[in-house]
């Protein structure tokens, strides 16, 4: 379908791929043991991050991830997470857009809960 936003999730840890467009990381603490050239970002969207009470509440519990993605979908509405989330929308209007994280499983991640919100209608 064309104009169809792409977007995708990926470890931050893993080689940048040709097909990743745009590469932003959505964590809020920087990458244990990674040099900002080997993560090869275009941007660190930090402030898009779940706060730290959420987070440390979801806990990567794969049973919590669906009550995390509702009240993360709830923090994003807050002006400067809502800010940024227009932000991400804009550019993965442009060109693919792949929302790095240095979780071990991305797709329980506020990654994935991203690429759900900016895949669907605005």
């Amino acid at each position: 379908m064309a104009g169809k936003t792409k977007v995708q999730v990926r470890r931050v840890y893993e080689e940048p791929a040709r097909g990743d467009g745009t590469r932003v990381l959505v964590d809020r603490v920087w990458p244990r043991g990674l040099t900002k050239a080997k993560a090869s970002l275009d941007e660190w969207c930090k402030q898009i991050a779940p706060s730290t009470q959420l987070r440390n509440w979801y806990g990567h519990e794969p049973d919590r991830f669906e009550e995390f993605g509702r009240r993360y979908r709830d923090e994003l509405t807050e002006p400067e997470r809502a800010d940024a989330l227009a932000h991400l929308r804009e550019l993965a209007g442009k060109r693919t857009l792949t929302l790095l994280t240095a979780t071990k499983e991305p797709r329980i991640s506020q990654a994935e809960v991203l690429a759900e919100l900016l895949e669907g209608p605005a």
